[in-house]
């Protein structure tokens, strides 16, 4: 006689910016995954359509929300190597490290944090979440726009000639254009590897030591033993409640605190309308702090990290010698993933390599690109981000989501390099103001410090169809303004997901993108009793 069953109505969102990477994340609800899945499956397919953002070697930072309301932080950001000899590297560098070359490459976290998620709540295979990821590889994708943007940018120009970075991206000769084939047989062959050999491959198996002994080539400290030990961390997010919400993003090494405390301001002060002729007064808090951030963030494993007092909004931004540490211009950088389920999981996912193709050390044998996570790190012995060995850098990645009363009501992901917090932040303003996730997500926004190449930390990059009475504003501050092109990458690419109070699902990506949202619907199957 057949197992009775019973059916239940299954839903689940996704926003991410490639399409692609968005398809696999429907895939995977459709073949019974949870959101965990969802963004895993999204987050590998991206570093193979969208590599000038995010790759194999990078890192991850994630919040997770599972269905008994826990809130949780995945921080698999990567370590310095143990034998990194700071002295050398003053030696060579001065006092700032490069943003390319092996001395930037830390040991990449994204892959140890997939396996921490699964943890959570995920109910497909390994190797049926890399599937996608592997085929596209292999077959091939259509340059998106924004790749294309990256290749042509004479800031990447010094990558063009390089042989192994232009084997895979001017394989005729010249760096591909939009709409040409983008194949990577070798990322491919990575992909099986993986999908057999699991995490440990990449950290512990063949993949691990091709990677060591490639970095080791290119002049790294790195050694077997720095991928081998290496493990995500596991702990518990910040948060501070904010108009009847409770905001949630990740703590030190990450600048999360930077949302958090503008948002415990904006409500100590009262503002009213923040994006509109008080967005200076947004600005000014965000300004501050950058600064604390670039004095202070640090690996808290490391070095003594005070969250109280970065969220505090009484502790003034000190200047001294944060110049030479702040965060240099990512233009490129970043993936954010955001999904959400019926059953009460959630998932906000940043990966990165954080400049545009990372260190541009591309292994040939394995088509694994490495990020430049290690540029983060100061030179300066001051600094409490000084680079040290296992110690991670002070990290723009930050996942954020809100809950009210303990259920889910946003999930907010962005690339944007420094401007992170204040992206996150414009774009939960305007929800909170009453704007739908699209809206919200493609709504002019406003950013200060150095988010392009002309900006400063004391600058404040404009989108020219920002709001005309805020951009007045902001000119009688006499803050410098930079305006750029109108829905440009400069601003970031968002992604959200928003659930109202009867469970309804409604998904967002941002316009300045090649990305897609989507809201599935499924009956799925369960055995009675």
């Amino acid at each position: 006689m057949p197992t009775p069953t019973a059916s239940t109505s299954f839903h689940g969102a996704v926003a991410a910016p490639h399409a692609a990477a968005t398809e696999a994340a429907v895939a995977a609800y459709r073949d019974g995954g949870s959101a965990i899945d969802a963004a895993i499956a999204a987050a590998a397919v991206l570093t193979v359509v969208y590599p000038h953002n995010v790759a194999l070697g990078g890192d991850l930072i994630a919040l997770v929300r599972t269905p008994d309301g826990a809130v949780t932080c995945v921080n698999a950001s990567g370590w310095a190597a143990a034998a990194v000899d700071v002295p050398a590297l003053r030696g060579r560098h001065g006092t700032a490290l490069p943003v390319r070359g092996a001395d930037t490459v830390t040991v990449p976290g994204g892959v140890r944090g997939w396996e921490a998620l699964r943890g959570f709540g995920s109910r497909l295979d390994w190797s049926r979440l890399l599937e996608p990821a592997q085929r596209i590889a292999h077959d091939g994708v259509e340059v998106p726009q924004s790749l294309a943007t990256h290749l042509a940018d004479p800031e990447n120009a010094d990558l063009i000639g390089v042989d192994d970075f232009a084997a895979v991206f001017c394989p005729a000769g010249r760096a591909l254009t939009a709409g040409e084939e983008l194949r990577q047989p070798a990322l491919a062959q990575t992909f099986a590897a993986l999908r057999s050999g699991g995490p440990e491959e990449f950290y512990a198996g063949e993949l691990g030591r091709r990677s060591v002994q490639y970095l080791q080539d290119h002049g790294s400290a790195v050694t077997p033993a720095d991928f081998a030990d290496f493990t995500a961390d596991i702990t518990a997010p910040i948060a501070v409640d904010f108009r009847g919400l409770t905001v949630w993003t990740s703590p030190p090494n990450s600048h999360g605190f930077a949302m958090l405390r503008a948002l415990r301001a904006i409500a100590d002060l009262g503002i009213g309308a923040p994006l509109g002729a008080d967005v200076p007064t947004l600005m000014q808090l965000f300004r501050q702090g950058n600064a604390l951030r670039d004095r202070y963030l640090a690996d808290p494993r490391m070095a003594a990290v005070d969250v109280s007092a970065l969220l505090s909004t009484d502790v003034p931004a000190a200047t001294g010698h944060a110049q030479a540490g702040s965060l240099a211009v990512p233009a490129g950088d970043t993936v954010g993933v955001a999904a959400a389920d019926s059953d009460g999981v959630a998932v906000s996912l940043i990966q990165s390599v954080y400049h545009a193709f990372g260190s541009g050390l591309v292994d040939p044998q394995t088509g694994i690109l490495f990020h430049d996570r290690g540029t983060g790190f100061d030179l300066d012995p001051r600094s409490p981000n000084v680079v040290a060995g296992r110690k991670r850098p002070r990290h723009t990645l930050m996942p954020a989501l809100t809950t009210e009363n303990g259920a889910l009501r946003h999930v907010l992901a962005t690339m944007g390099g420094q401007g992170q917090p204040q992206i996150l932040t414009q774009i939960l303003l305007r929800l909170l103001d009453g704007a739908g996730a699209a809206q919200a997500v493609a709504a002019p926004r406003a950013i200060v410090g150095r988010q392009t190449l002309h900006s400063t930390d004391d600058s404040v990059v404009v989108e020219e169809d920002f709001d005309q009475a805020a951009t007045a504003a902001l000119t009688d501050s006499g803050l410098d303004l930079v305006a750029v092109p109108a829905s440009g990458e400069s601003s970031g690419q968002a992604n959200v997901v928003t659930v109202d109070r009867d469970g309804a699902l409604t998904a967002a990506t941002d316009p300045r993108s090649d990305g897609a949202a989507s809201v599935v619907h499924y009956v799925r199957h369960r055995r009675a009793g």
